[in-house]
C-alpha cells in the first residue's frame, strides 16, 4: 500500500484513523509505504493571502472529519521551508521503514495539534527523541544527500503513479502482474476494504482488535475520532470509555481545538 501524503496536509492527517483499522484488521496482508509527495509547492503560491487561506482549510477540514487541526498555526507560528519537513522524514526512514512512519506521525502531531513550526530545525530534533530515532544520525542525516535523494525518488514516483490529489492510496498485489488501485481523497472505510478485497481477490477475514489499553500503549497518542473508527464506537461511547481510563490515571487528554487527543501514561 502506498499512501501519498504530505505532512502539512489536514487530509492526509484525517486519513489516520483508517490507516489504524487497516492495519489493525488486514496488517497481514499488506505493507504501508508514506511516499511524500511534493504539493508543498503550492504553499509557496499567493504569498498575499496565504496564511488566511490555509488557516480555512484546516479548520474547515478539523469540523468536517473530527481529527483537530488547528489552522491558527499559518497565522501564528508559519511553517517557512515545508519542504524540509518532508526531507526530515526521509532521513528518519533511513533508521527503518517503522522509524519513518513513528516521525512522520510525530511531526504532524506537532504541527496539527500544537502549531509547531516543522521546518525549524529544534522541533524536528524533538519528534525525533519523541519516536525514539537515534537523534545524532537524525541530525546529521537531515542535510545529508541521501535524504534529498530518498524525497526526489517520492516525488518521481509521485509523477510516475500520476498521483495529482493529496492523500492517494494506491494498492498493489504482488503476486499479480497487474495495475495497481488508485483511490485518491478521503472515503468511508469500507471503500478502502473493499479496493482490499479485489487486489487480494479474496474475502479476508479481519483480525481481532487489540484491548483499548493494549492499542494506547502502541499508539501513544490518539484522537478520540481514532478509537471511534477503530471500535466502530459513537463518540459518546468513546468518551465515556475514555473517562473511565482517565479516572484510573491510564490517560490523560490533550486539550486540542476539536474534539479530543489522548496521551497513554500507562497504568499506575
Amino acid at each position: 500500500m502506498y499512501v501519498f501524503v504530505d505532512p502539512l496536509c489536514p487530509e492526509c492527517w484525517a486519513l489516520e484513523p483508517y490507516i489504524k483499522k487497516l492495519s489493525i484488521e488486514y496488517g497481514r496482508f499488506f505493507t504501508v509505504r508514506p511516499i511524500v509527495s511534493g504539493h508543498i509547492n503550492t504553499l509557496n503560491r499567493d504569498q498575499f493571502d496565504k496564511p488566511k487561506r490555509l488557516r480555512d482549510i484546516w479548520e474547515k477540514t478539523a469540523k468536517r472529519t473530527g481529527m483537530s487541526c488547528d489552522g491558527d498555526l499559518w497565522i501564528d507560528n508559519p511553517v517557512t521551508s515545508p519542504w524540509l519537513a518532508s526531507i526530515a522524514i526521509k532521513a528518519a526512514e533511513l533508521q527503518g521503514k517503522k522509524a519513518g512512519r513513528q516521525f512522520l506521525r510525530k511531526i504532524q502531531e506537532e504541527a496539527f495539534l500544537n502549531k509547531q513550526n516543522i521546518s525549524d530545525e529544534s522541533v524536528l530534533l524533538k519528534c525525533a527523541e519523541r519516536a525514539n530515532l537515534d537523534t545524532a544520525e537524525f541530525q546529521s542525516d537531515l542535510y545529508s544527500s541521501s535524504a534529498k535523494k530518498a524525497f526526489q525518488c517520492d516525488l518521481k514516483l509521485t509523477q510516475e503513479m500520476e498521483v495529482d490529489y493529496i492523500p492517494t492510496i494506491v494498492f498493489f498485489n504482488q503476486m499479480v502482474e497487474e495495475q495497481g488501485i488508485k483511490v485518491s481523497g478521503l472515503y468511508p472505510y469500507e471503500i478502502y476494504v473493499r479496493v482490499l478485497q479485489e487486489i487480494l481477490r479474496i474475502h479476508p477475514i479481519p483480525s481481532e482488535k487489540p484491548s483499548l489499553e493494549d492499542f494506547l500503549a502502541h499508539y501513544n497518542i490518539v484522537g478520540s475520532k481514532e478509537i471511534s473508527v477503530v471500535y466502530d464506537w459513537s463518540q459518546a461511547q468513546t468518551e465515556k470509555e475514555m473517562k473511565k481510563l482517565q479516572l484510573k490515571q491510564i490517560v490523560e487528554r490533550i486539550p486540542v481545538k476539536y474534539g479530543s487527543f489522548w496521551k497513554y501514561i500507562g497504568k499506575r
